[in-house]
């Protein structure tokens, strides 16, 4: 099963990031923290990796639907965007699909926050592949 949303952009790094955080903005997310991988990586195990960061993205009115539901579903909200290098030039945007917010509790009930968040992201990730 695959639970991830993702385009390729052909932007350097930093680019995508701040390209990434203004299509998150434009579809109602905020991005509540972020988690720089590779600078952890080097500090933590003295491992190097390419450029990766985790986004904490959030839809407040799409996260109080979904807790109304189900309060566990904090665990599942659909609120990580990774950005990384794959090359100079070249960058992997992955979100995670908010569907898992229905397969993995098993509650038919979040289906409407699921599709609306899906939409959003999606058009989120959209607007950074079109010219």
């Amino acid at each position: 099963m695959r639970y991830d949303l993702s385009v390729t952009l052909e932007l350097p790094y930093e680019k995508a990031i701040a390209d990434v955080r203004a299509a998150l903005k434009k579809q109602g997310f905020g991005v509540l923290t972020e988690i720089d991988v590779k600078a952890t990586m080097r500090e933590k195990l003295d491992a190097d990796m390419e450029p990766y960061v985790i986004l904490g993205a959030c839809n407040p009115a799409l996260a109080h639907r979904a807790l109304e539901v189900d309060r566990m579903i904090g665990l599942l909200l659909p609120c990580n965007v990774v950005v990384r290098a794959v090359g100079a030039e070249r960058t992997l945007v992955q979100a995670l699909d908010p569907r898992v917010m229905i397969d993995v509790p098993e509650r038919e009930e979040l289906r409407p926050v699921a599709d609306e968040a899906g939409k959003r992201i999606r058009a989120a990730l959209e607007t950074l592949t079109t010219p």
